[in-house]
């Protein structure tokens, strides 16, 4: 009797310190396995490239609508641009004139 007594000592005394590493060892596999950790960083870093990619394609199409935006400045409107849009809007054609699509 006095032997299951000490077993069941040592069993108790022994609960504790499993829950720390049982604990400590499901923190350790969130930080490798988990949606933020460090198996997903290389998805993350894709992502990045990605992202960074779309931003200098969004950024130059920007540059090329504030040049647009400037050339029709009221103050100082390009002459050619404002000829293009008229004729484009009012499809207005000389006879003579040979139309070269830039696409």
């Amino acid at each position: 009797m006095a032997h299951i007594a000490k077993l069941r000592m040592l069993l108790f005394s022994a609960f504790g310190p499993a829950i720390a590493v049982l604990l400590l060892l499901f923190f350790a596999g969130y930080v490798v396995l988990g949606s933020n950790g460090v198996l997903a960083w290389g998805d993350y870093s894709r992502q990045l490239h990605r992202a960074q990619g779309e931003l200098r394609s969004v950024e130059a199409q920007r540059h090329e609508l504030r040049n647009r935006v400037d050339l029709l400045n009221p103050r100082r409107v390009d002459p050619d641009l404002s000829d293009e849009l008229i004729r484009r809007q009012l499809g207005v054609i000389h006879h003579d004139e040979v139309i070269v699509p830039l696409n």
